[in-house]
């Protein structure tokens, strides 16, 4: 039996591959959003889905309490396009420098958004109820980074204060007490 790595990840022998390497089972299930944002993304990436490894793509179900939020992030890899199932959604990305422009629209069931490859983007419910979508993206590990996770939280080795108090005109205070947040 041969295999090889591929993006890091072994792939099995077609001979010996079986059904579960190409099968996931739950996004039928609500995401819990009892949490600080009132979300939940329930990925199905090539860490759910062994045989999704060199296939390009992805999904994900995004579950919405009332005024949930998915924060400002990115997909270093990955453009993703998003269906809304239910409710109403507040979406938007912002383009990259030198001009920044925030594109935004109020999304509702059966509406489709794309966000492109390595833009911030984010989401919001502005319904009277939960919202669910579907995401897929083009990347079988499209990856994410929460810019205030990443910003504000880096564990262990957290960005000098001096340099996110210039970088987002903040006084100290406020920057070191975002990094207690985080």
């Amino acid at each position: 039996m041969l295999t090889a790595f591929v993006n890091g990840l072994l792939c099995k022998d077609a001979m010996v591959v079986l059904p579960n390497d190409f099968f996931f089972s739950g996004l039928h299930l609500p995401g819990n959003t009892s949490n600080q944002l009132g979300s939940k993304v329930t990925p199905v990436n090539v860490a759910q889905i062994p045989g999704l490894n060199t296939l390009g793509i992805s999904i994900a179900r995004l579950d919405f309490a009332i005024s949930g939020v998915n924060p400002p992030h990115t997909h270093p890899r990955a453009t993703e396009i998003l269906v809304v199932l239910e409710g109403s959604l507040h979406v938007g990305f912002v383009t990259s420098n030198p001009g920044n422009r925030l594109i935004t629209k109020v999304l509702n069931k059966g509406d489709v958004f794309v966000f492109p490859v390595g833009l911030v983007h984010f989401q919001r419910n502005v319904g009277t109820g939960d919202a669910v979508a579907i995401a897929a993206l083009s990347s079988q590990n499209p990856g994410v980074i929460t810019i205030a996770n990443a910003v504000f939280g880096t564990p262990n080795q957290l960005i000098p204060s001096e340099v996110l108090t210039r970088a987002f005109l903040l006084d100290k205070n406020v920057v070191e007490f975002l990094q207690e947040k985080f």
